[in-house]
Formats: C-alpha cells, sequence, structure tokens
C-alpha cells in the first residue's frame, strides 16, 4: 500500500527502516512483550517479514523514539548533536543524541525513560506492570486512570465522567480551565511530566528536547508550558530550550525513512 501510494515498484525497494514500540529484541528483529498491548500479545516479529516481503537484508529497526530523533536530527538544520527526542503519546520514551551519537543500546532499548521511577511511593503501576514509573501517570493512556484514582482520593464535584468507560485524556485536557478538578489533574501530569524531563536533562545534558506524541502535540500549553516553568527550580545544571517537535505526526516515519536511506545510521553524510 505505501509503495502504491508514492507510485513505486515494491520489487525495487532496496532498503527499509522500521520504527516501533518497544522493548525490541534487535537479535531477532522483534518486539518482546509491549507494555502497551494486550498480555495475549507477546511477541511481533517485524524484520523477518518485511525482509522477505521485499526481498532484501536492508531492514533497519529502531525503537519509535530512537526514530523520532534521528528524523528531528536528519531533517533540522540545525542538526544537533546532543538532544532529546521524547514522546508523550500512549506511552513516554525518548531517543537520544550524544556527542553526535544516537544511543540504542546493544538491544535497542536505550532511551525507554518512561519506566524511569518518579514516584517512590508507588502508588500506580506501568503497563509493564513495575510500580511509579513515569508513564503510569503520564501517557495518554494513563492519565485516565491516574484521573480516576486522584478522584476517588477526593471525590470533589467536577464535569469529568470519570466512571464512563471511554473516559480519556482528551475528556481532561478538554475541560481545562473550565472545570477546577480537570486543573488539578492536569497539573498533577505537569508535575510528574517536568520531574521525568528534569531526570533527562541530568542523564543526557541535551542543548535541546524536541517534543512530540499526541498529548503534547494535541496540547501544548497544558504539557510543555508548565514543563518550561518549572524547570529551572528542579535542573542543577543547564536548563535546555524545550520545544515541540519540527515534524508533527511524521517525525518517527521521516526517521525510519531517513534510517533507510543512509544504512540505519541517520548520518546525512552517508547519503
Amino acid at each position: 500500500e505505501a509503495c502504491a501510494e508514492a507510485d513505486v515498484d515494491p520489487e525495487s525497494v532496496i532498503a527499509a527502516g522500521v520504527a516501533s514500540i518497544g522493548p525490541l529484541d534487535l537479535a531477532e528483529g522483534a518486539v518482546e512483550n509491549p507494555a502497551n498491548l494486550p498480555d495475549t500479545i507477546d511477541r511481533i516479529p517485524l524484520t523477518g517479514p518485511v525482509s522477505e516481503l521485499l526481498d532484501t537484508d536492508e531492514v533497519y529497526l529502531h525503537n519509535d523514539t530512537v526514530a523520532g530523533c534521528i528524523g528531528e536530527r536528519f531533517h533540522s538544520e540545525r542538526n544537533p548533536d546532543d538532544m532529546v527526542y521524547l514522546t508523550i503519546s500512549s506511552g513516554v520514551g525518548a531517543g537520544v543524541c550524544v556527542d553526535g551519537n544516537v544511543l540504542e543500546g546493544w538491544d535497542g532499548n536505550a532511551g525507554e525513560v518512561g519506566h524511569m521511577t518518579i514516584d517512590p511511593h508507588g502508588q500506580r503501576t506501568c503497563g509493564c506492570g513495575l510500580d511509579g514509573h513515569w508513564e503510569a501517570y503520564c501517557s495518554g493512556n494513563n492519565i485516565p486512570e491516574y484521573a480516576k484514582d486522584l478522584h476517588a482520593e477526593d471525590p470533589v464535584d467536577t464535569a469529568l465522567d470519570v466512571e464512563d468507560p471511554n473516559f480519556s485524556a482528551v475528556d481532561v485536557f478538554e475541560n481545562a480551565g473550565d472545570d477546577e478538578f480537570a486543573d488539578f489533574v492536569v497539573d498533577q501530569v505537569a508535575h510528574w511530566n517536568a520531574m521525568g524531563v528534569a531526570n533527562v536533562i541530568h542523564a543526557y545534558a541535551p542543548l535541546i528536547v524536541f517534543v512530540g506524541g499526541a498529548v503534547a502535540l494535541n496540547n501544548p500549553e497544558l504539557t510543555l508550558d508548565p514543563v518550561r516553568e518549572k524547570l529551572e527550580e528542579m535542573v542543577f545544571i543547564n536548563v535546555p530550550e524545550i520545544q515541540l517537535t519540527t515534524l508533527g505526526d511524521e517525525v518517527v516515519i521521516e526517521g525510519a525513512v531517513a534510517s533507510a536511506l543512509t544504512g540505519g545510521t541517520g548520518d546525512r553524510s552517508r547519503l
């Protein structure tokens, strides 16, 4: 379908980039036990089927946030050597570049910052099964569950129908500014986000943090602005620029394409 849309003969394709949720098994080219999919899904083979479909060994697999980092560097005029691409979407994760090197790790799972422990009390359990992780409070999948927990602690009057099976993060953000409880949830999420971003800054010392993912892209004033305001009081080293990704929803796919074009590196000099 992609080839048809691009008016390309599939038999002419010589390389492909794959950007995927994690955790990854790079040796097998597969996803293993993803945190944000049903428990019945424990393994998703990726590079093998794509390699067979396209009849090429040049299939490059990356975590989606690593692909976002590659995409941002490949297409940015600044091409920053020290940067982070952070996604706040159904999950939370990061792609990291330090001294011009995009970090992936031996198994492809460097940058799983959404599984940093930010709440030592572990009041919420992450989709991975562990407690207190950043993702458990701030991802699109978990914000409504976190809101339910907060409302159970203090059942104030609110326009949010937290018992509705379809209650979502969209409802929280849409009611912010008009509903006191929605504002409280947004403020609590911003607190955890700022803590997570501060941890990322202390770990990698980026010059800039690009932020993508549906939660951030659809609600930049309610996600990024509070983080910017809080970082000065939370960060010991230089506070980097925090901005939305320059590539919008396309940043991850652009990174996958850049990987395919450059032999898996994302290095523009390889073109």
